[in-house]
């Protein structure tokens, strides 16, 4: 578990280094702060409003103990193994095997799985996935993924400033060297933002492990999932792919983009680690 928040803050503090140095060579101290409250101000609304655009965006239908007995008492039992609030708990009506989880902070956390994934898993899976979100809740993941988003959008404002305006040329920086960060900068600070989430995927499969105590549940719900997954595709996702890392499993279809541009982490790596807690 230290060894993922460790490596999360080292990425955190390369992408900060890398808005620092590209600021300060493309758009000088005041292009930097212009960007910075920019990105800020967009990710801010959006940290704050973004569980109910997620939710609606997927229709989501929220259920209770009457509506959802096994699926939301399952959640409420977690929660507590957890010492977490109780989040909302909501079903999508989506074949593909998924769940994630949103909200600002515990308190106002919500739970979200597709009815795919319920159809799919045994209760004993089902738990370990469920897990599996309630520890993004618990890591406050929400706001590491704003943070970075904050950073990177930032980077990229930059560089069009940038373009418009010279790329840094009043401040005698070389045209060749200026055009370079403008093209490179978004792409790393993308790579960073995406290193990031594949991080914290890893601290989640570990935190739900300790939460739900089966860590070969999650293991053998993962490669359920992907195997299902395959061939059913998500296609609110599809229209919305930035909505993809919220996701316990890639759902997109063309989700064959690997290694460096993956928000998710490989499932075999995953299952791994998780099976080597087990022994």
């Amino acid at each position: 578990m230290f060894g993922n928040w460790f490596k999360t803050s080292l990425l955190m503090a390369a992408i900060v280094a890398l808005f620092g140095t590209v600021g300060m060579l493309l758009g000088g101290a005041s292009g930097m702060l212009i960007a910075l409250l920019l990105g800020g101000a967009m990710n801010l609304w959006a940290y704050w409003n973004s569980d109910k655009m997620v939710l609606k965006m997927y229709n989501a239908q929220e259920v209770d103990a009457a509506s959802a007995p096994q699926y939301y008492n399952l959640v409420r039992d977690l929660a507590q193994r957890a010492g977490l609030p109780m989040p909302r708990v909501y079903v999508i009506q989506e074949a593909q095997p998924n769940a994630f989880a949103t909200g600002r902070d515990p308190e106002h956390a919500a739970v979200a799985a597709t009815t795919g994934i319920l159809q799919l898993l045994t209760e004993r899976e089902l738990r370990g996935v469920m897990a599996h979100e309630l520890a993004h809740v618990k890591h406050r993941d929400t706001l590491i993924s704003t943070l970075s988003a904050t950073v990177a959008g930032a980077i990229s404002s930059i560089a069009q400033f940038g373009m418009l305006f010279g790329g840094g040329r009043e401040r005698g920086v070389h045209p060749a060297l200026g055009l370079l960060a403008m093209i490179v900068a978004p792409i790393a600070a993308m790579l960073i933002q995406f290193a990031i989430s594949r991080s914290r995927e890893y601290g989640a499969d570990a935190g739900g492990a300790e939460i739900c105590g089966d860590p070969a549940a999650l293991a053998a719900a993962l490669q359920k999932m992907e195997r299902y997954a395959q061939g059913r595709p998500l296609e609110t996702a599809e229209m919305h792919p930035e909505t993809a890392q919220m996701m316990i499993i890639n759902p997109l279809s063309g989700g064959g983009l690997k290694g460096l541009f993956s928000t998710h982490p490989a499932t075999a790596e995953r299952v791994s680690r998780l099976l080597a807690m087990v022994r």
